[in-house]
């Protein structure tokens, strides 16, 4: 099984979108948004735009197995956009 770490999280401006990508780009692990039926890759800039921003949008991290302690660190950094963290999920690998 592999883990899914959840959260609601909100990015309003130009400059939390920039520094979002930053963070999450320096990670070898799967990210991504999603905004309704649409899912989009986290460290797109062009994909996040074509996100519905007004609203919440849900943040996914896939971390590795090996070294799952990782994404907790991304969600810690990543702190200051969350709006509501979610419950971990697992999935089948």
């Amino acid at each position: 099984m592999k883990k899914v770490l959840k959260a609601m999280i909100r990015l309003s401006t130009i400059q939390d979108i920039q520094s979002f990508v930053s963070i999450v780009s320096m990670t070898d692990m799967e990210v991504d948004l999603s905004s309704h039926r649409y899912v989009v890759d986290g460290k797109s800039i062009m994909g996040i735009y074509s996100l519905d921003l007004l609203n919440p949008i849900m943040l996914l991290v896939y971390p590795t197995a090996n070294n799952e302690g990782a994404g907790e660190e991304l969600m810690e950094k990543l702190q200051r956009f969350v709006v509501e963290k979610l419950p971990t999920e697992e999935i089948p690998s």
